[in-house]
């Protein structure tokens, strides 16, 4: 693969990262009640999952997808109840105090940070159809296996970082002091935009 092929990939995928969707309205509420850290773990998971569903699209998933259109509709389907689930939490505990939105649940640890964003990120089966479709474009079919891995990699990157940068940037506190003025109704904002995401994935 050449370095140019590498880069072109890199750059399609960091736009793609970038552009707004369910990560980005997790990411953000996320990193605004609940601080830097935790809205990190959280980008580690989303980096975490956008290099399972590449690896998958490398192992011909989304070829399995077209001779499969039912697995696709399933995975779909769940995903969507997942992300429709976590809009109804966040509505529910919409009028609940920043520092603990559930007084009943402990703070969120860093693990279970990453395995929200991990779990958020596989709900939308639809970048492994990206991914294919990027891949068979792009990527020769003599490709080595240092060349995939080293692809796998700057794709955890890529989406790592950009969220790093988002929670870095929604955990100012000037940002969780705007957040804690407005918590319910950003909350329930965030909490339809994540729905709303859910019913796409679902009948998209």
């Amino acid at each position: 693969m050449s370095l140019a092929t590498f880069l072109s990939i890199a750059a399609i995928h960091l736009l793609a990262a970038i552009s707004p969707g369910p990560s980005f309205v997790l990411s953000a509420r996320i990193s605004a009640s609940e601080g830097f850290r935790t809205g990190a773990a959280l980008a580690f998971g989303f980096g975490i999952g956008a290099a399972i569903w590449a690896a998958a699209a490398l192992l011909g998933l989304a070829v399995l997808f077209e001779v499969l259109p039912q697995l696709f509709l399933v995975l779909k389907l769940a995903g969507a109840a997942f992300l429709i689930w976590i809009a109804i939490s966040m509505w529910r505990h919409a009028d609940a105090p920043i520092d603990r939105p559930d007084p009943d649940a402990p703070p969120r640890g860093i693990a279970a940070a990453v395995r929200l964003g991990l779990a958020t990120f596989l709900a939308n089966p639809k970048p492994a159809v990206f991914f294919g479709a990027v891949f068979v474009g792009l990527v020769p079919a003599d490709a080595g296996p240092l060349a995939l891995c080293a692809l796998l990699a700057v794709i955890f990157v890529n989406e790592t970082l950009w969220y790093v940068l988002v929670a870095r940037l929604l955990s100012t506190g000037r940002a969780r002091a705007a957040y804690t003025r407005a918590k319910a109704t950003i909350d329930r904002l965030f909490g339809g935009l994540i729905a709303m995401f859910g019913l796409r994935i679902a009948i998209g």
